[in-house]
């Protein structure tokens, strides 16, 4: 008795095949891409905002593991200079990061990095803007003009007075007075001798003793 194998037909299975390679395909990256996901930010990703706000949070999609270093956000201004406030803080699955108090206008980056509720560690970023500068400008001092000059003292002063007068005295008139004085000297003298020369000798009688 002759036995014949049954045939099993190609469509059905070719069918069968390609709805697993299907089913590998869809849902074999939505495994691998479980991990909490960023779902809301304050300021939100590409808004804007008036003013630089006192801090920034991100709500993910799942309660986050916390640990040293498991959560970190950095967020830079325009000119790429950090504006964050110390650490970040989470509870829950909302991450909020401090700001600084005052913020040039301009466009922000925000990066950030956490750990998701299955232990990958996940990251991404965003950018918002501000519009209005809330930096506070710095206060001119008053300088010294070129003009000003330092007050002088008294003794100053008076060391100087007596210097500005002989240095405007009239050297002609000091020659003067030297002359006079000498002339003077000199008629002293002469009428001292003349005095002297008329005076009889000592021991001589007058002439009303003869």
């Amino acid at each position: 008795m002759k036995t014949t194998a049954r045939s099993i037909p190609l469509a059905p299975a070719a069918l069968a095949a390609a709805l697993l390679a299907a089913f590998v395909v869809l849902f074999a990256p939505l495994s691998a891409s479980a991990h909490d996901a960023l779902i809301a930010s304050s300021p939100a990703a590409d808004g804007t905002v008036e003013t630089l706000p006192g801090e920034i949070t991100l709500t993910f999609s799942e309660k986050l593991i916390t640990g040293e270093g498991a959560t970190e956000v950095v967020v830079t201004d325009a000119a790429g200079a950090s504006v964050t406030d110390g650490p970040a803080t989470v509870d829950g699955a909302i991450v909020t990061q401090p700001l600084a108090a005052e913020g040039d206008a301009g466009v922000y980056h925000v990066i950030w990095k956490i750990v998701s509720s299955d232990g990958h560690p996940t990251s991404g970023e965003f950018s918002f803007t501000v519009t209005t500068s809330t930096v506070t400008a710095p206060t001119a001092t008053p300088t010294a003009t070129a003009s000003t000059t330092p007050s002088e003292t008294p003794e100053a002063v008076a060391t100087q007075a007596p210097q500005d007068a002989v240095e405007g005295a009239d050297p002609v008139g000091f020659w003067v007075l030297g002359i006079v004085g000498v002339l003077v000297v000199a008629a002293v003298v002469i009428v001292l001798l003349s005095r002297r020369g008329n005076r009889p000798p000592a021991g001589s009688d007058s002439p009303s003793e003869r």
